[in-house]
């Protein structure tokens, strides 16, 4: 294969799921490509090519969206450049479709799957032999168009020119930030966001009679440097997903944060009564609008099992935290973190610092270097990615004496925090932005 690709003709199979109308613009879009956009029905699909252009802001790319069912699969397949599955994330139903593309896959072609978690190994050994080396994963994150991020997966069968060829096709011309991620459970950027999402669903349930799921938001919320708070965040992208990524990685992993990936049972009985969060209606948070439109955002609560208001917690160090934020004294803002300790305090460092560990540990035997952590959460999470979190702390204390002395024993007993400190080098990312004096 030649090492510049010619992708002019897409096929996105799934495409009326979020993820699959949405990458189907990306393609459209930046790559100015003919995408054929397959779903169960052409209406379906045609009403995925409407939310597609309003994705990437771009109305004029209805012209290169063709909208098709999947009576048309194998013709579409057969003509296009690259093949993207966009199905849910089912193995069955996976390994079901890619044996279908396959059957139609031209040998020059690309096929790759959107992922975000599964072995891409097992999926291209669904191809014949001789295709299974244009095989790979290309994870993206929601919304694509906003958050650059693309998880490229080889697999043992991979030719490396086309991986190579691909990569610079995502860099250069769709404008992906490529992560390359080896071929495990949830790759990079989840196992190291659901590490977080899922402890902090953990944290709501051990504090439920605190308030739960709002309290634990509260602590952790854009002030700590992300875009959303973590609980929030999982409902945003889906209870039954988050179930299905923490499940994989408890099953599927073996590193000293296991246990973090166990699902509280107060999630799966949401789940069992279809709250499956904000494409629902109702999950962790539900959303009400009265008749003259205005907003009403009521959580629910753990202990008694219903929706209530929100609560505005205040609590002194997030209070002192955002003042300093928003005089642009960020240094500041972090020792008062340090030197607060109160029960929320040493909830919120507690949380960032496990943060920092696990996320560098993941990005050394996940990835392909450290570095590789930061762009996964910068640009995939919109988080205060680990090394520039490092580049705050460090900046008001010592790194090292501050991991030993606030991480709890059972942690420490399996970080290597020397080493992890001995591999700290200033980020290209600025945590500043990442910090926000709001709630």
């Amino acid at each position: 294969m030649e090492k510049g690709l010619r992708i002019e003709t897409v096929t996105v199979v799934g495409a009326n799921g979020t993820m699959g109308a949405n990458v189907a613009g990306i393609f459209a879009s930046f790559g100015r490509a003919k995408v054929y956009m397959v779903s169960r029905t052409k209406e379906k699909s045609r009403l995925a090519a409407e939310r597609s252009a309003q994705s990437v802001r771009a109305h004029s790319i209805m012209t290169n969206l063709v909208p098709v069912d999947y009576d048309s699969l194998e013709q579409c397949v057969a003509e296009s450049d690259l093949v993207f599955e966009s199905t849910a994330e089912n193995l069955e139903l996976k390994i079901q479709m890619t044996e279908r593309i396959g059957k139609s896959l031209r040998p020059d072609a690309i096929a790759c799957t959107g992922s975000s978690g599964l072995s891409i190994t097992r999926l291209a050994a669904c191809l014949p032999e001789e295709k299974r080396g244009h095989y790979f994963g290309v994870h993206m994150f929601n919304p694509p168009y906003q958050l650059t991020l693309c998880e490229l997966t080889a697999t043992r069968y991979s030719d490396k020119e086309t991986y190579i060829a691909l990569k610079n096709y995502l860099s250069s011309v769709l404008h992906r930030t490529v992560a390359e991620s080896k071929d495990s459970p949830a790759f990079l950027g989840n196992r190291i966001g659901f590490c977080f999402m899922n402890e902090a669903l953990q944290y709501a349930q051990r504090y439920a009679d605190n308030g739960g799921i709002d309290y634990i938001d509260a602590i952790l919320g854009p002030f700590t440097g992300r875009a959303m708070p973590p609980i929030l965040t999982s409902n945003f992208v889906g209870l039954d997903v988050h179930k299905a990524i923490v499940d994989n990685l408890y099953a599927n992993t073996d590193d000293f944060a296991r246990d973090k990936f166990v699902l509280p049972r107060f999630v799966s009985d949401l789940i069992s009564h279809k709250r499956l969060g904000l494409k629902s209606g109702e999950g962790f948070y539900k959303l009400l609008r009265n008749e003259a439109g205005a907003k009403r955002l009521l959580v629910y609560d753990i202990k008694t099992g219903i929706y209530r208001d929100v609560i505005n917690y205040s609590f002194p160090f997030a209070i002192r935290m955002k003042k300093y934020l928003k005089e642009g004294e960020y240094g500041n803002a972090v020792k008062s973190l340090i030197d607060n300790h109160s029960q929320e305090a040493d909830i919120c460092l507690g949380f960032l610092l496990r943060y920092i560990v696990y996320a560098l540990y993941t990005a050394e035997h996940v990835g392909y270097n450290l570095e590789v952590a930061d762009d996964v959460m910068a640009t995939g999470y919109s988080w205060c990615p680990p090394f520039a979190l490092m580049d705050a702390f460090a900046g008001v204390t010592d790194l090292a004496s501050l991991l030993k002395s606030r991480l709890d024993d059972a942690f420490l007993s399996h970080a290597d925090i020397d080493h992890i400190v001995s591999e700290y080098r200033n980020s290209k990312y600025d945590y500043r932005p990442f910090f926000k004096a709001k709630d």
